[in-house]
C-alpha cells in the first residue's frame, strides 16, 4: 500500500516552509515515527516522520523546494512491492550482525546521515552510543537519549554557556562556510549563498522595525559588584539545592520584570491606533544559535524563581542549539534582554523585536576606576542600553526604567522586598 508523506500543519503565521534536508534516498527501508525529512519555515526546523514502516519508494519534492501545509513530499510502499526490499533489508542487517560482532572493539557503529551528522554536532563517540536498531544500528534517538544522559550527568556544563544567554555557538554546531580559495594575484574570488528562512525573517523584521519605530537608545553603567558577592557567597548552596547554577542572567530578569511593574509603558505594544498594555510579563531572551539569532520566551517571569528561571534559560541554550525550539516557545513576548557582552561587547544600542516596545541591551562586565563616597575604587561596570519606540515611552520613563533596573542589581534585596 502506498502511503503519502505531507507537508505538517505549519505554525500560525507561516505561509510556507523549504524542503531542508532528507535522511533517506528513494530504496532505504524506513520505521514509523523515524525522521524523514526536515522542512525549515521562517521560525523553527519541522521534522516531518514516517507515517508507516516500509520502504520511501518516491520523494517528491527535493531539497530546497519551497512547500505548502498539506502539500505531498513522498511515498511509502508499506507492502506488495515493499515487501522484497524490507526483507532483503532485514536480510542484510542480520547478515552484517554477526560481522559487527567479529570487528575490533573500537568500531564505529553504521550511520545514517542525520545520526552522523548529530554526532559530529556533539563531537561524540559513536563506540560509547548503544544502538536500539536492527543489526545494533544507532538511530538518531539514540543520539539524543544518549546527549540528554550526559546533560543529566552534569548539569552544569549547559549553565555554563546558557547563564550569560546570548551564548556563542560552539565551533563545531555552526554551518560549515567553506572559505573563498586563496587565489594568485589579481584574482577576486567570491561565493554565493542563499539566505536561510530565519536569516530572512531577522532581515524582514528588523527592517521593520527601523522603518515604523521611533527608536532611541538611553544608557546607564550598573556596579555588578553586589550580584557578584551574592552569587560568590551562595552559588555552591544553590547549585546543590537547585542543581543548576547560579547566572547572571535571573538578576536581571527580576529586576526587568519590577522596572516593568511599575512603569507599564515599557511592557506595552502599539497594535493600529490603540497601545496594548499587558497585565503579564513575558520576558524574551536573544540566543545566538547556529541558525541565526532567536529569541525564546520567560512566560510568566514574575512567578518564576531565581532557579526556575536559571532551569528555563539553561533549557533554552540547549534546544536553541539542537534546532528543537518549539513555535510556541519563539511567539509573544512583552520585552527582550540581549547580552552582547558574551562577545565581548562593551556598548552596543539593541534593536527592538517588535511588536515590544523596549529591549534591554547587557555588555561586557569590565574592572574600571569609579568615584564612591569622593574616593577613586576599582568595581566591575557593565554598561546597560534599553532601546525603546518614542512614539509611546518618553525619555522620562526611559531613563528611570534603566535607573530602576541599575537599583535592583546594586542592590539585590530591592528585588526581594519589591522597593
Amino acid at each position: 500500500m502506498r502511503v503519502e508523506v505531507k507537508v505538517p500543519v505549519l505554525p500560525e503565521s507561516v505561509a510556507d516552509a523549504t524542503v531542508l534536508a532528507w535522511h533517506k534516498k528513494p530504496g532505504d527501508p524506513v520505521r514509523r515515527d523515524e525522521n524523514l525529512v526536515d522542512i525549515e519555515t521562517d521560525k523553527v526546523v519541522l521534522d516531518v516522520p514516517a507515517p508507516q514502516d516500509g520502504v520511501l519508494a518516491e520523494i517528491v519534492r527535493g531539497e530546497g523546494e519551497t512547500v505548502l501545509a498539506g502539500e505531498l513530499l513522498a511515498v511509502v510502499e508499506t507492502d506488495g512491492a515493499a515487501a522484497a526490499p524490507a526483507a532483503s533489508a532485514e536480510a542484510a542487517a542480520q547478515a552484517a550482525a554477526p560481522a559487527a560482532q567479529e570487528a575490533p572493539a573500537g568500531a564505529a557503529p553504521p550511520l545514517s546521515p542525520a545520526v552522523r551528522r548529530l554526532v559530529e554536532e556533539h563531537g561524540l563517540d559513536p563506540s560509547q552510543i548503544q544502538g536500539s536498531g536492527k543489526g545494533g544500528r544507532i538511530l538518531k534517538e539514540d543520539v539524543l537519549r544518549h546527549i540528554e544522559a550526559a546533560k543529566a550527568a552534569a548539569p552544569a556544563a549547559p549553565q555554563a554557556a546558557a547563564s550569560s544567554v546570548m551564548q556563542a555557538a560552539p565551533a563545531e554546531t555552526r554551518p560549515e562556510v567553506e572559505a573563498p580559495a586563496v587565489g594568485g594575484p589579481g584574482q577576486r574570488p567570491e561565493r554565493r549563498v542563499p539566505m536561510t528562512r530565519l536569516r530572512q525573517r531577522i532581515a524582514q523584521r528588523l527592517k521593520e522595525a527601523q522603518n515604523t519605530a521611533a527608536i532611541l537608545t538611553t544608557f546607564n553603567e550598573v556596579n555588578m559588584k553586589p550580584v557578584m558577592d551574592l552569587r560568590a557567597r551562595y552559588r555552591d548552596r544553590f547549585e546543590k539545592e537547585h542543581g543548576i547554577r547560579l547566572g547572571f542572567m535571573s538578576f536581571f530578569v527580576k529586576a526587568a520584570v519590577e522596572a516593568l511593574k511599575r512603569f507599564p509603558e515599557v511592557n506595552a505594544s502599539i497594535d493600529g491606533a490603540d497601545i496594548v498594555y499587558h497585565g503579564y510579563y513575558d520576558i524574551g531572551v536573544a540566543v545566538s544559535s547556529p541558525r541565526g539569532l532567536v529569541v525564546p520566551i520567560i512566560r510568566d517571569a514574575d512567578q518564576l524563581s531565581f532557579a526556575e528561571i536559571e532551569k528555563t534559560i539553561a533549557d533554552f541554550a540547549v534546544k536553541a542549539r539542537d534546532g528543537r525550539l518549539s513555535i510556541e516557545e519563539l511567539t509573544g513576548g512583552t520585552f527582550s534582554i540581549s547580552n552582547g557582552g558574551i562577545f565581548g561587547s562593551l556598548n552596543s544600542t539593541p534593536i527592538l523585536n517588535p511588536p515590544q516596545s523596549a529591549i534591554l541591551g547587557m555588555h561586557k562586565i569590565q574592572e574600571r576606576p569609579v568615584v564612591e563616597n569622593g574616593e577613586i575604587v576599582i568595581r566591575p561596570m557593565m554598561y546597560l542600553a534599553l532601546s525603546y519606540d518614542h512614539r509611546i515611552i518618553d525619555g522620562r520613563e526611559a531613563v528611570q526604567f534603566l535607573v530602576t533596573i541599575k537599583d535592583c542589581i546594586e542592590d539585590p534585596a530591592r528585588m526581594l522586598l519589591e522597593i
